[in-house]
């Protein structure tokens, strides 16, 4: 690791400045070791909207973590001293486990700046990591008991191709004319494509999401399929579907997580308006600022009490034994990880609409990022 305690460089070593941050969070991270534990704590610290990770450092300039944090757009600091002394800085994390560096550290760091090294980073990486599987298991177990209440609905969609392969199967026992049994097998062919299809579709919504699955992701696409998915869940009929997007509307995040997201809020607009149909309209949108999703149903609305509690843990306004009432509290989670916020508008037998809003894909010239 790289001390040097000469005075601190207003530039990184390429040129780059270190991130100004337009909102400020209450903590202010500085990560000292860019290893196992420093990548394993950007990862989970840039997940929460109220720590903002000013930079990290590392002697190795291979160091997993580096990368990672140019990926996110993170500061990557030449030097240690450069790092600690930002202004910025509230709180520095060393995962170095080196002594020497816990002292330099104390000796060179702002009066004002509070500093977690040694067993005590170790047990802050353990609480977060303990949380945030607790947390996995959590929205697992939630997703997990949603898909239960597809079985309707996959039952009907196997259903269907499995009694055209039934008869088309019946026929071909005493079809000797040879141009009729070629049809008659293509036909089988494509009703097991079919089949495979919605397993396949359905295996891969139920598997547990990747804990490094930031990507960028197509918002238009995961809609779509959300939509066919969210059909497993809940009857379309008598549903019109207005479908209103961007091209090339995107955000950076899980797209398992956020897939769960889209099949979540449109199941529970399609529900809705499940007594009378109704317009579910789901749009995207782009700006400088970000990006932005809303669903919208015209269905029977939530009450004004409701809707200050719609995204507590265990709510629900489902009969007994149908909802989890983690739905929307995980929506919520996720998108907060995100960096996102969500909002609701909603108005007794008119409707409701959820407005998801994202911030920019493209880093600012000043963070860092490559």
């Amino acid at each position: 690791m790289t001390y040097d305690a000469s005075p601190p460089a207003t530039t990184s070593a390429d040129g780059r400045e270190p991130p100004v941050m337009h909102t400020t969070p209450a903590t202010r991270v500085a990560i000292i070791g860019a290893g196992r534990g420093g990548t394993a704590l950007l990862e989970l610290l840039h997940r929460i909207p109220s720590v903002g990770i000013v930079g990290i450092v590392d002697h190795d300039a291979q160091a997993p973590g580096l990368q990672r944090a140019r990926e996110l757009g993170v500061w990557v600091a030449d030097k240690v001293s450069t790092l600690i002394s930002d202004s910025q800085v509230n709180l520095i994390v060393d995962v170095t486990g080196d002594p020497e560096m816990e002292r330099y550290i104390a000796g060179h760091k702002g009066p004002n700046v509070d500093m977690v090294s040694g067993p005590v980073s170790r047990l802050l990486w353990d609480l977060v990591q303990h949380e945030t599987r607790l947390h996995t298991e959590l929205f697992h177990a939630e997703k997990l008991a949603g898909i239960g209440s597809f079985a309707a609905g996959i039952a009907h969609d196997i259903n269907n191709p499995l009694q055209l392969i039934l008869g088309l199967a019946e026929n071909l026992v005493d079809e000797q004319d040879t141009a009729a049994i070629h049809e008659q097998t293509k036909e089988i062919i494509e009703a097991v494509k079919r089949t495979s299809a919605i397993c396949r579709d359905l295996t891969q919504y139920a598997r547990r999401s990747s804990v490094r699955g930031d990507a960028l992701v197509c918002l238009n696409g995961r809609l779509d399929e959300a939509l066919k998915i969210a059909r497993y869940a809940a009857s379309f009929h008598d549903i019109d579907v207005v479908k209103s997007y961007t091209p090339g509307a995107a955000v950076r995040g899980s797209p398992d997580e956020l897939l769960h997201v889209f099949v979540n809020l449109i199941t529970n607009a399609v529900h809705a308006m499940n007594d009378g149909g109704g317009t579910l309209t789901v749009e995207t949108a782009m700006s400088d600022n970000g990006a932005e999703v809303r669903i919208a149903d015209t269905g029977c609305g939530i009450a004004p009490a409701a809707l200050r509690q719609i995204f507590e843990p265990f709510y629900t306004t489902k009969e007994p034994g149908k909802g989890t009432g983690l739905g929307l509290y995980n929506v919520k989670t996720i998108v907060g990880k995100m960096h996102g916020t969500i909002a609701v508008e909603s108005e007794v037998d008119r409707g409701t609409t959820f407005v998801l809003a994202f911030p920019s894909t493209i880093p600012s010239p000043n963070n860092g990022a490559p």
